[in-house]
């Protein structure tokens, strides 16, 4: 499902702040796992207004958009997804991911480029050869575990959902926005995409990362990021995509919901140098 951030104008802008985001140019961005579009709207709001009336908001299938019928949430039916609602899109799309997110866009940046004008995504450390899934991701593997899991992390009403957004370092209003959409089908479809990717998934997948230097990319590194391996390793992974990397120093996962104002400058930076 497509959301469209503020209205979206085709008009050319002459700001030198922004001067290599001008043009017929989408700004697409991805949510991943367990959270919602919600997660960018600090992030956007940071951007200048040129840049936020070309925003369109991807939420996944139960993360943020209805699933279809048939749909089984599983990886590969994520990235056809995504490459279905770029296909959609008029005009060159820069696309930003964020957790699984990100990967979803590797995935359409190593397969079909043609769709992308440039890329931004925070998870392909995951596809050296040397990196592990983080310990949440094994429970959500594992039959038992990972359902008694997800149960417990969506019981109880909205409130304290929230609460346990907050625990996971997603602060407040967006934990409370996030809690409203998260439920049962957002956590028969964590399951279902975690183990569709085991670790040799993950291996295979990670040999085609140079095909991802066919556009221009981006690897946001949150040090305090654990879930998806070293600053090194991330740094090295970047590097075999032929993408730059962009230490974000002191701050997590919820990279644009800790340093929104940070996060922004960052992609105006990789946007301008395009």
């Amino acid at each position: 499902m497509r959301f469209l951030h503020g209205e979206v104008r085709n008009r050319s802008w002459t700001d030198g702040a922004i001067r290599g985001c001008a043009g017929d140019m989408t700004i697409a961005f991805v949510n991943g796992v367990p959270a919602t579009p919600a997660v960018w709207t600090p992030l956007i709001n940071e951007l200048p207004e040129a840049l936020r009336r070309r925003v369109v908001l991807l939420g996944p299938p139960a993360f943020g958009a209805p699933v279809p019928p048939g749909f089984n949430a599983t990886f590969d039916e994520y990235r056809d997804w995504l490459v279905d609602e770029l296909s959609r899109l008029d005009s060159p799309v820069d696309l930003v991911g964020q957790s699984l997110g990100g990967g979803f866009v590797l995935e359409v940046a190593m397969t079909r480029p043609d769709l992308i004008r440039s890329w931004v995504s925070d998870t392909v450390g995951g596809y050296e050869p040397d990196y592990t899934w983080h310990e949440i991701a094994k429970v959500w593997q594992t039959p038992g575990d990972g359902e008694r899991n997800v149960e417990q992390l969506f019981s109880g009403d909205a409130s304290e959902r929230a609460a346990r957004m907050v625990e996971w370092g997603i602060p407040e209003p967006t934990a409370g926005e996030v809690a409203l959409e998260q439920g049962q089908e957002m956590g028969k479809a964590i399951l279902s995409l975690y183990r569709s990717v085991p670790q040799q998934v993950l291996l295979e997948r990670g040999r085609d990362l140079p095909a991802a230097a066919a556009r221009p990319g981006l690897v946001p590194i949150p040090t305090e990021d654990f879930s998806v391996g070293s600053t090194a390793l991330r740094r090295r992974a970047a590097g075999r995509a032929g993408a730059h990397a962009a230490e974000l120093d002191g701050i997590g996962h919820w990279w644009m919901l800790d340093d929104p104002a940070r996060a922004a400058r960052m992609l105006i930076d990789f946007w301008n140098i395009l």
